[in-house]
């Protein structure tokens, strides 16, 4: 693939650049470390080159790969160079950085347009356009809160919140044990087990699928903090309590998916199996289960986080001292605002990783189904 000419995000950026260049320095008078004259034009010449080299006559990968590299290098220089000079910008380094931006913006753009030939470059491209993204959203934080000088108290930047992970990876995995090996995993088993069998026995009880349901939906709408406080005073202030505000977090999700599940499966189908004089369990198997797995993994996957959210709010009303939710309320009455952001990135990475395992357990269950073929 060749790339069309000019592009807006290009021209945009080559303007950018030759205001900033116009509105020098970077940083304003009296920055303890002021960039020095190369590192200037060195960011600039790499703004510039990738801006007019991704409007070349080129292949769309050499353009994304310059892109790619350009855009992250220029923002790395500029980065590192307001390290210590917080709340010091200038106009020009905004518009250095918003240049960048709109490259990458531009790298991503050419990235969407290409037609791996293989499988495998096709996986690597849907990961690295997300990652693109991702970077950005950082790069971005970044740039607000430290070239805006916020307050970290009030927002600690990326690079801060990681130096706070790298430094307390001991703690943070204590954390993780206890609240993510103990309560969460031990909680969604339960709880998604329990609501799948309990699922199979009203489907085929009527009077347990009638009377159920309501129940389910109400149960469904109670709020986590009212549960959470009922379940420390039976189970204690240990993990177990927590996983039981998991088990009834996941439970009627479950419930519910899997008995509209069992009801998906059509009339002739059904009609088809009764012609092979199937009884009600050969039908379940090997008709009405394999057509409910879609809502049944729909379920795993909403599961999935509400059993970490339910398990770390639980941890607010009552836990021994470890677990994440002990962690992010204690941390942030002492004000370390770093250490409640190390925490919510790791649960969120937590949860990523969980959802992502069961997703990967759906396609490889339901590849037969529509929505997995065509993706």
């Amino acid at each position: 693939m060749k790339n069309l000419g000019v592009s807006w995000q290009a021209v945009i950026a080559l303007f950018l650049c030759a205001v900033a260049l116009l509105s020098l320095p970077l940083l304003s008078e009296g920055a303890p470390h002021p960039f020095s004259d190369e590192t200037v034009m060195l960011v600039m010449v790499i703004v510039a080159a990738s801006a007019l080299i991704s409007m070349a006559p080129l292949p769309g990968l050499y353009s994304a790969t310059v892109l790619l590299i350009g855009t992250h290098e220029a923002a790395w220089m500029l980065l590192s160079g307001i390290a210590g000079n917080e709340g010091m910008a200038a106009k020009s380094f905004f518009l250095l950085i918003t240049a960048c931006w709109l490259l990458a913006w531009r790298c991503v753009t050419v990235l969407s347009k290409l037609n791996p030939a293989s499988n495998f470059a096709s996986s690597f491209l849907r990961l690295l356009i997300p990652a693109i993204f991702g970077a950005w959203i950082l790069i971005l934080w970044e740039t607000a809160t430290r070239g805006a000088g916020i307050p970290f108290v009030l927002l600690p930047p990326p690079s801060a919140i990681g130096a706070r992970i790298a430094g307390s990876l001991t703690i943070l995995g204590d954390d993780v044990r206890q609240t993510i090996f103990k309560a969460v995993l031990i909680g969604y088993s339960v709880g998604c087990a329990s609501g799948f069998i309990v699922a199979i026995l009203a489907d085929r009880v009527a009077f347990l699928r009638r009377g159920l349901l309501p129940i389910g939906n109400m149960v469904s709408a109670l709020p986590i903090i009212g549960v959470a406080p009922i379940m420390v005073m039976w189970f204690g202030f240990d993990w177990p309590s927590k996983a039981a505000v998991v088990i009834i977090m996941t439970f009627f999700p479950m419930l519910v998916n899997t008995v509209a599940g069992l009801a998906a499966s059509g009339n002739m189908e059904r009609d088809l199996m009764r012609t092979y004089a199937s009884n009600y369990w050969q039908t379940l198997l090997k008709l009405r289960l394999p057509a409910a797995m879609p809502f049944i993994f729909n379920a795993l996957k909403i599961n999935s986080t509400l059993a970490l959210i339910g398990a770390i709010v639980a941890e607010f009303f009552g836990t021994p001292i470890v677990g994440m939710g002990f962690r992010i309320s204690t941390e942030i009455g002492r004000m370390n605002v770093d250490m409640v952001w190390a925490e919510i990135a790791v649960a969120a990475l937590a949860g990523s990783i969980f959802y992502g395992a069961v997703a990967l357990a759906e396609r490889a269950v339901t590849f037969w189904h529509p929505s997995i073929r065509g993706g």
